[in-house]
């Protein structure tokens, strides 16, 4: 374990890095930071840091830069989150008030993390797996035609059409678009064959055809492998960070171009995520971090938003970003 003098030593060396972007030496520490000792001291501190492997020398001149391994402990150490100033927050809020639909909070949400953050935003859609239905609607487009439309809670539609069996009264229609919604209305998708199973047994003879069409319509939308769906805003930021990237930005923007990738980058986990360099298995992504947490209408995350830029990130920044964007688009689901 490092002294704690030590870690006030790496966090200064990370900070003045990440805000200089030039190596940190033993001098430019002890004029910038109160660290209560001799520069004899701290340079006996780089120099264990460096051995520890936390900073290291990236060429014969006097500076240090930290490593993975010292970004790792700088953010598992952190002792908090830097909060949004109130214009900040602000300034979110006017920019997602007034989203019109699913799509549109997606796309505001992208282009507010990468203004934000001034890093590459990824949003990914809501789960239909993760999900719960908030309304069937059934629509009579020809006597023995049907349209069936899902809405979850998260705001995505899914429409899907029906050639019945048979012509379907007005009466019918109404009735099972009823009986249905009362089953399932606030359920998770998981639930939703056994509670409509014996749903045609209640109908007259001569509908129970379409009613079993209708149902076996919903249950094939529930359980469809939907692709999962991201959208990548602000990728020419990373054009700001050139010189952070050892040989050239192409493998990074290749990565970013694979959607597998990207879903896996984000990872499971709903709470605040941070990868940092060589922690992110693809080789395109080593010398970039990654800063997700999940989002969703309740206390269940549906979804995940995040960043990736280089390794020399201002993590209790973006981290505070991040988390107060995916409120606000949580609040959002929650009132739609």
């Amino acid at each position: 374990m490092l002294s704690e003098r030590r870690l006030e030593v790496l966090r200064a060396i990370v900070q003045d890095y990440v805000g200089t972007e030039e190596p940190v030496g033993s001098k430019a520490l002890t004029e910038r930071h109160r660290l209560g000792v001799s520069p004899a001291t701290i340079r006996n501190d780089m120099a264990a840091l460096e051995d520890e492997g936390f900073i290291a020398q990236p060429h014969t001149s006097a500076g240090r830069i930290p490593t993975d391994k010292g970004y790792r402990l700088f953010v598992d150490r952190l002792a908090g989150v830097k909060p949004l100033s109130s214009p900040e927050r602000r300034a979110i809020q006017n920019f997602m008030d007034g989203a019109v639909d699913l799509d549109d909070v997606v796309g505001r949400t992208v282009r507010l993390l990468a203004q934000l953050t001034r890093q590459v935003a990824v949003v990914q859609y809501p789960s239909l797996t993760r999900s719960t239905v908030r309304h069937v609607e059934l629509l009579s487009l020809a006597p023995a035609r049907l349209m069936l439309v899902l809405i979850t809670d998260t705001g995505r539609v899914e429409q899907r059409m029906i050639d019945c069996p048979a012509p379907f009264g007005d009466t019918s229609l109404a009735d099972l678009r009823a009986r249905l919604n009362s089953r399932v209305v606030g359920r998770r998708f998981a639930d939703v064959p056994q509670l409509v199973q014996d749903l045609p047994e209640s109908f007259d003879q001569e509908d129970r055809g379409t009613v079993t069409t209708v149902l076996s319509t919903l249950l094939e939308t529930l359980v469809e492998e939907t692709e999962e769906r991201l959208m990548i805003g602000g990728t020419a930021n990373l054009t700001r960070f050139g010189h952070d990237f050892p040989l050239t930005i192409r493998p990074v923007l290749e990565a970013l171009e694979e959607q597998v990738v990207l879903l896996k980058l984000l990872g499971e986990d709903s709470g605040m995520t941070v990868s940092i360099g060589h922690e992110n298995a693809h080789e395109g992504l080593t010398s970039t971090s990654v800063v997700a947490v999940g989002y969703g209408s309740g206390d269940e995350a549906v979804a995940k938003l995040g960043v990736v830029g280089p390794t020399r990130m201002d993590y209790p920044g973006t981290m505070g970003a991040v988390r107060a964007v995916a409120r606000y688009v949580g609040q959002i689901l929650a009132e739609s």
